[in-house]
């Protein structure tokens, strides 16, 4: 059996049989499909070797590819191996042979800084405002669109940074799970996991609520909380080219990711003194050290406030 069949093969078996995500599924196709371009095409699957893996490894260095990425394209390999091990198509596991130093870097989490999340706020909100004013066009269905949209992205802005919403999460929203009298979203996180969102500030909730009676009032054969210029569900990417878009408009000059709003207010709120298992619960993390992740950034800025402020740093002391 050659390579390329092997993945096809393993693809629609080992995901019958285990409860996976799509996305989950998609992943592993890319890497496996990735693996196999990058010098696999003519391999047969009983002659993969531990150099064959070396050799992969050595080429997402190249490519530069984090540590972290590397070590999860690797395991998405060994996953492959196993499962084949156990079909009897592989007499032992490549694996067994390899040697491997990917190394570690630990990422500390990109978030914004608060003038610049008050600057995509403002632009967000001014888009909408501008739009608003302009009546000439009011009655037009296109250009219900458009005001319909400009109120989707204040509300995407919003939530994800009131609520630490996953991009993921907020795009698998539907309209049966904004609880409007409560201000609650119910989300299905990571493996599956259910969790409550909560729009705690009276602005937030407004957002929230003018935009969902916009929503209701359009036309779409999808559930869909956020829809997209063809009425269909607004997807992860949609969300990402959107801040994109908005932050360029409001002068920020670094990349800016839908991700980058839930790290900012994970930092914030511990910053501002919240209880890291507050934290966790609020972001949905299974494990409180991902969440401590955030302290080290709540660190640097202490230190740095520290340096800039502690009267020792002024006064001549005795030492």
């Amino acid at each position: 059996m050659d390579l390329k069949q092997a993945i096809q093969e393993f693809l629609e078996g080992y995901f019958s049989t285990h409860d996976q995500r799509k996305k989950t599924r998609a992943a592993y196709a890319t890497d496996l499909k990735q693996f196999l371009d990058s010098g696999g095409k003519d391999t047969v699957l009983s002659s993969l070797s531990a150099a064959d893996i070396e050799r992969w490894a050595a080429h997402l260095r190249h490519q530069e590819y984090l540590p972290t990425s590397i070590r999860r394209k690797i395991a998405v390999l060994k996953v492959f191996c196993s499962y084949w091990l156990r079909k009897g198509e592989l007499k032992e596991s490549p694996f067994w042979r390899v040697k491997l130093s990917i190394g570690r870097i630990q990422q500390l989490p990109r978030s914004l800084t608060e003038s610049e999340m008050e600057a995509l706020f403002a632009q967000a909100r001014q888009n909408q405002v501008d739009r608003n004013s302009s009546r000439r066009d009011s009655g037009n269905r296109r250009n219900e669109w458009r005001r319909y949209r400009l109120l989707r992205n204040l509300a995407i802005v919003d939530l994800l940074f009131a609520t630490g919403m996953r991009v993921g999460e907020a795009s698998a929203l539907n309209l049966d799970d904004f609880a409007v009298q409560e201000g609650v979203f119910a989300i299905e996180g990571k493996g599956g996991r259910h969790r409550l969102a909560f729009a705690v500030h009276q602005n937030t909730l407004q957002v929230q609520k003018d935009h969902l009676e916009a929503r209701i009032g359009l036309k779409a054969d999808v559930p869909a909380l956020f829809l997209n210029a063809s009425r269909k569900r607004l997807s992860t990417q949609g969300m990402t080219k959107m801040i994109a878009k908005l932050k360029t408009e409001a002068g920020i000059q670094r990349h800016v990711t839908p991700h980058m709003l839930r790290h900012t207010v994970a930092t914030l709120l511990l910053r501002n003194g919240a209880d890291i298992r507050i934290v966790q619960e609020f972001l949905g993390h299974a494990s409180i050290a991902t969440t401590q992740r955030y302290t080290h950034v709540t660190k640097e800025h202490l230190i740095g406030a520290l340096r800039k402020y502690h009267p020792s740093m002024s006064l001549r002391l005795a030492g």
